[in-house]
């Protein structure tokens, strides 16, 4: 559901400057890509899975090494099983283990709804109140309402221990309101998720071949833990945690990310 420049300029400036290539693509239907009327064309989660592929495709890339964020991380992980000579390396941050209906955990905890036994860990008290008062609000209305509500998101989602910087988040969301074709098609995300409960495959995870990283940040909000599931799934997967980092990518971690991506993908 996110637009490429969520992946801060400084930390692929740093990518590039170690010798990477940094291919970033804003997802169907998020920013300058095409959208839909979706009643009209509907897709699955599948499909935008499977845009990993055409992005590659036509790069003209065998095979690269994913580096996958949030609800990337559950692509990343799905095309590593499903086509596993495309992956050189992954690397997972903040995410969440594919076939754990993580999703569905979400709603039940917004809901106030028991989770079943086995259930992921829950999203943190501060992340459900936020999301139940959304919903239960008004949309906002006009340019600068949306804006500052993107930047209340984004400031939960950052996390308390590190500091935020409004004024950088504001520039942020302006970039993502102005570049974008249509900022509310980004729903059709999650009508993909719900059409077809196809995307998720279970008990998959220890067919993945490639080298595997898992990222978590110790202020992580949305996915608390799910991190080390990912981890003890993933064969000789190792786990990474970032101290003070929530579920953003903010300056202070570019420098400690950038390098452990770096020598995980080196030689590959």
């Amino acid at each position: 559901m996110s637009q490429a420049i969520l992946w801060p300029d400084e930390f692929v400036g740093r990518l590039t400057a170690g010798g990477r290539r940094v291919i970033r693509y804003d997802h169907r239907d998020t920013g300058m890509s095409g959208t839909v009327d979706f009643a009209a064309h509907p897709y699955t989660w599948n499909d935008i899975k499977d845009d990993v592929y055409r992005v590659m495709d036509a790069h003209g890339l065998d095979s690269a090494h994913l580096v996958c964020h949030s609800a990337g991380g559950l692509l990343g992980q799905y095309v590593a099983v499903e086509r596993p000579e495309r992956v050189r390396s992954l690397t997972v941050i903040g995410s969440s283990p594919l076939g754990g209906r993580e999703g569905e955990v979400i709603m039940r905890a917004l809901m106030g709804q028991p989770q079943p036994e086995g259930s992921l860990p829950e999203p943190t008290p501060a992340f459900v109140d936020f999301y139940r008062a959304l919903i239960a609000g008004p949309p906002p209305e006009g340019r600068r309402a949306t804006i500052d509500g993107m930047i209340a998101e984004q400031r939960l989602l950052h996390g308390d221990e590190l500091p935020f910087d409004e004024d950088a988040a504001r520039r942020l969301q302006e970039r993502i309101y102005d570049r974008a074709r249509d900022l509310s098609a980004v729903a059709n995300h999650r009508l993909a998720a719900m059409a077809k409960p196809d995307f998720e495959p279970e008990g998959v995870l220890h067919r993945v071949k490639a080298p595997t990283l898992v990222i978590e940040g110790s202020c992580e909000p949305a996915k608390p833990g799910h991190s080390a599931i990912i981890a003890e799934r993933v064969p000789g997967a190792r786990l990474m945690i970032i101290e003070g980092m929530g579920h953003t990518l903010p300056p202070e971690v570019h420098e400690e990310l950038a390098a452990t991506v770096l020598a995980h993908t080196a030689g590959r």
